[in-house]
């Protein structure tokens, strides 16, 4: 049942419910205004008076000006004074037609609970279901109305006809509003002056809704010239008959005369026409859209802007536009019916930003796809568009805009193994960013899951590099405990460090056989010469300087590797210097060697 509104309760109050509830005249009730309907039973009152179901269902259903009678407000107080338990539930019936009459709904459907609390059987009775549904219609309750209304009894009765009319229009079900207009008409005849108002404007929208613009004109020609609502309607209607000048003329008057809503429509309706008959620049259009867009929010008057601002933006190619409008459409539940094709259009633009060859910047592109994720694909293929552009992102070196990404991607899903791989490469962005702290909050805030070994052995070798970028040496050396293969990782570490003695400890065990050397293994025995030289260990360095003369003899190290292990006293320091920048590039500890030396350049460079 539709439950009594708060306006209902609040205006219910001292002797005048007393004297609708009870026998007390209300002799001390203020004159100027009676009470909106009758309270609830008080502590003590005499037990619910019920019957009044059977009388009210043995009356004709009301037609034309009896349907609802107006009464005074002396009337009101009058009636409502002298009530006595047997005549209360008539005096409240009387009541609340009264206030349907005047158009006080809210308050009526108060009254109409309130006599229903008291007799149940009233919501299976014709009259009062329809009474409660012309109510809730003037209430805006639009839904609740109809469901009143639907009874079978209530099919055929004019003045039901009428208020179904009005609640379907309120909704913008237009066809079916239409359809109950040559069951409603006696109804409407029967009406003069304002009392046919806002019927002829529902009719008047849905005509103008399903393009019946003639129509329409013949049914608001009932209203006065200068009503802004009708006036919005006419224009509407003259622009679809093709009477342009006096459309837009009319629509220029609500511009003057209508309140914020009609006003706000009447300028959307001009835009629509000039674009329309190609009398609007599109570029202006936007603009003017923009600003509708920016003033009024959170109707059908809104919806249809972002639609007309989607199907300007599609037209001219504007992606950024499109999506802005088709997004708003999307987020605020306005994409009706044809939210599919919507949807379609709106991920190939998406799609299309991304792609490799589109003509919008990199960080446009990566802009449009953060503001809008929501509307990409899901699943493989939303994840397909997300990694292209990621790649895109770390190859341009724009790493934190790539981390940003794909750690909302990392959070949008379950926690589970599959964060391992997406948690190294954000780790591996933010170092490349200069930002190994935030590598190392992401790392430890996804450590909940069990992750095989392999997982988590390159986990911790990420976050060994952003411990020791950081000067955290200890504790970079400590998250390489129980990973295998570590030994380089750690030479790298001492090596950047300049501690010769852990990096000769470490490196003894990792010197490559000799004969032919790669670039990494070269690199590895000459650290390993400049430790011993450093430490002064002659004899360490002739075993070294046996054991692969011949291994460097055909390199472009070799003058390096010779110097390096000379004897005390016979090298030159300029010669020794020239042999240290000689050095390979490479590191022993591959990819993370190279996220460091990466990660420390980006840490020292200057921000922005």
């Amino acid at each position: 049942m539709i439950a009594r509104p708060l306006l209902a309760t609040l205006l219910v109050g001292g002797l005048a419910a007393a004297a609708l509830a009870n026998d007390t005249p209300a002799h001390d009730a203020p004159a100027h205004e009676p009470p909106s309907h009758g309270a609830a039973p008080a502590a003590g009152h005499a037990p619910p008076i019920a019957g009044f179901a059977a009388v009210l269902a043995e009356r004709p259903l009301p037609a034309g000006p009896a349907a609802w009678v107006a009464m005074t407000k002396e009337d009101a107080w009058a009636r409502i004074a002298a009530a006595t338990p047997g005549s209360r539930q008539a005096v409240r019936w009387d009541y609340a037609g009264s206030l349907i009459a005047v158009g006080r709904g809210p308050d009526a459907m108060g009254v109409l609970e309130v006599m229903r609390s008291d007799d149940p059987d009233l919501a299976m009775v014709p009259g009062w279901r329809r009474a409660n549904g012309a109510a809730a219609a003037q209430a805006g309750h639009a839904d609740d109305a109809l469901a009143m209304l639907a009874d079978p009894m209530l099919v055929g009765d004019a003045e039901s006809c009428l208020w179904r009319l009005r609640a379907l229009a309120a909704t913008e079900r237009w066809r079916p509003a239409l359809e109950q207009l040559a069951c409603a008409l006696p109804a409407l005849n029967a009406r003069h002056g304002r009392a046919r108002r806002p019927f002829i404007l529902a009719a008047g929208e849905a005509a103008v809704a399903l393009h019946r613009d003639q129509a329409a004109l013949d049914w608001l020609a009932a209203l006065p010239d200068g009503d802004p609502a009708a006036n919005l309607l006419r224009g509407k209607a003259m622009l679809g008959v093709g009477e342009g000048k006096e459309g837009r003329l009319r629509l220029a008057r609500v511009a003057i005369s209508g309140d914020p809503e009609q006003r706000a429509d009447a300028e959307l309706s001009t835009i629509e026409a000039a674009l329309d008959a190609h009398d609007l620049p599109p570029k202006e259009a936007a603009q003017r859209l923009d600003r509708l867009l920016l003033t009024w929010r959170g109707d059908a008057v809104e919806q249809r802007a972002l639609r007309v601002a989607l199907a300007l933006a599609l037209r001219t190619h504007d992606t950024p536009a499109a999506l802005r409008s088709g997004a708003a459409l999307f987020r605020y539940g306005g994409a009706g019916a044809d939210a599919g094709t919507i949807a379609t259009q709106l991920r190939g633009l998406l799609a299309a930003a991304l792609a490799p060859e589109s003509k919008l910047p990199l960080p446009q592109a990566a802009g449009l796809f953060w503001d809008y994720r929501d509307l990409a694909p899901a699943g493989v293929a939303g994840n397909r568009l997300a990694d292209g552009l990621i790649d895109r992102l770390q190859a341009a070196g724009l790493y934190t805009r790539a981390a940003d990404l794909l750690d909302h991607r990392m959070n949008a899903g379950p926690r589970d193994i599959e964060q391992g791989p997406l948690s190294v490469r954000v780790a591996t962005l933010r170092i490349l960013a200069g930002h190994p702290d935030a590598a190392i909050r992401m790392l430890r805030a996804t450590d909940d899951v069990s992750y095989p070994a392999a997982m988590f052995a390159d986990r911790r070798r990420v976050e060994a590099a952003a411990l020791d970028i950081m000067g955290r040496r200890a504790e970079a050396l400590a998250a390489l405990q129980d990973v295998p293969d570590a030994a380089g990782i750690a030479a790298e570490i001492h090596w950047q460090a300049r501690d010769w003695a852990h990096l000769v400890e470490v490196g003894e065990p990792a010197l490559p056989a000799p004969g032919k050397l790669s670039e990494v293994g070269q690199a590895v025995v000459l650290r390993h010469a400049i430790a011993l030289a450093m430490l002064q260990r002659e004899a360490a360095l002739t075993r070294l300087r046996d054991r692969y003369t011949a291994s460097f003899a055909k390199l472009p190290t070799a003058a390096a590797f010779g110097l390096l292990t000379a004897k005390a006293g016979t090298v030159d320091p300029a010669a020794m210097a020239g042999a240290m920048a000689a050095l390979p590039s490479a590191s022993p500890a591959g990819a993370i060697g190279d996220l460091i030396a990466q990660g420390r350049e980006a840490r020292q460079a200057p921000a922005g």
